[in-house]
């Protein structure tokens, strides 16, 4: 991974060349077909959910990519205004910069300032914490963080804490002191990686515990983890990363199979819902992030605006 310093104090823009959770170097033989949506989900749903309106949030996990200049950024923008220039094209982003280091709160103001009204951050807790502590010993450093993003006021969506990928079942207790401690006035998801949540009953007690929590899972679709991809909510709140091949035909259909999946929890009662795309290359994030919103458009009451290109002859993925 490498890094490029951007001139917003503590960000750093970086450049991944794919989540390389779950990555594979031939998806031919993979089947994307999404599971099954556990019996739970409704139950859950139809005890807790007022049926309000869907809101539904999309966007990308960076906003200092320079292809985007010229593609979906003026051609002449610079650094310091790409985020101004993201929040007029997506209306979140999963906020990774957070994961490499806890911003000032008047860093997180000036984020908070760039973008609309309408536009949600969704800020990763810390490695320092998640990974280095594996949530030990980590009260001050929590502190810091959420007073921190607490800045983003009612721009704040969902935070995240991605767990370790050795992080198993048998820290149970420790996930459960952690959480039982994190802010409520805070929304929280969380990530399971290690492969022994996915066996006998360990995520189904890691998600009964979320639910009394009111803490929501994220689901991660992606080739080479397909265990991940649980589809199990804890909360009216669905959080879902979303790992592309760079415009492979498999993207398409897979985002189409979301949109139905989208509206089965929205007839249940599905409440609140972000959807982040990844992809080996940034440059073609935003043309499937301009497809999902057409496709999620289909959905009752969903009005997204689609990724705009600054060639007026690019058309539709449609």
């Amino acid at each position: 991974m490498i890094l490029h310093k951007s001139p917003f104090p503590l960000l750093y823009s970086y450049v991944i060349t794919i989540m390389d959770f779950g990555r594979l170097p031939d998806i031919s033989q993979v089947d994307f077909t999404l599971p099954p949506d556990p019996a739970h989900n409704t139950v859950l749903l139809h005890s807790i959910s007022k049926f309000s309106p869907l809101q539904l949030w999309l966007g990308c996990p960076v906003w200092g990519e320079k292809n985007w200049a010229g593609l979906i950024y003026p051609a002449n923008a610079k650094e310091k205004d790409f985020l101004r220039h993201y929040g007029t094209q997506f209306n979140c982003i999963e906020l990774n910069s957070t994961y490499y280091r806890i911003p000032t709160p008047q860093t997180v103001q000036n984020w908070a300032a760039a973008v609309p009204e309408k536009f949600r951050f969704c800020p990763k807790i810390p490695q320092e914490i998640s990974h280095t502590r594996q949530l030990l010993a980590s009260e001050a450093l929590t502190e810091a963080f959420c007073l921190a993003i607490m800045e983003f006021g009612t721009k704040l969506g969902t935070a995240f804490l991605q767990l370790p990928p050795h992080f198993g079942p048998q820290r149970f207790s420790i996930l459960r002191n952690y959480l039982e401690a994190f802010p409520r006035e805070i929304p929280l998801a969380v990530e399971f990686r290690e492969e022994n949540w996915f066996t006998g009953n360990a995520l189904e007690e890691a998600c009964a515990m979320l639910e009394e929590l009111h803490i929501a899972t994220v689901i991660t679709d992606t080739a080479g983890r397909r265990d991940v991809l649980h589809q199990r909510l804890t909360t009216t709140t669905a959080f879902i990363r979303f790992t592309a091949n760079d415009l492979h035909p498999t993207d398409f259909p897979r985002t189409q199979h979301w949109a139905t999946q989208i509206a089965h929890w929205q007839t249940q009662g599905l409440e609140t819902l972000y959807f982040f795309v990844h992809s080996p290359s940034h440059a073609l994030m935003p043309k499937l992030t301009r497809y999902a919103a057409e496709v999620f458009n289909q959905l009752p009451g969903i009005q997204l605006t689609p990724c705009r290109f600054l060639d007026e002859q690019q058309p539709t993925l449609f």
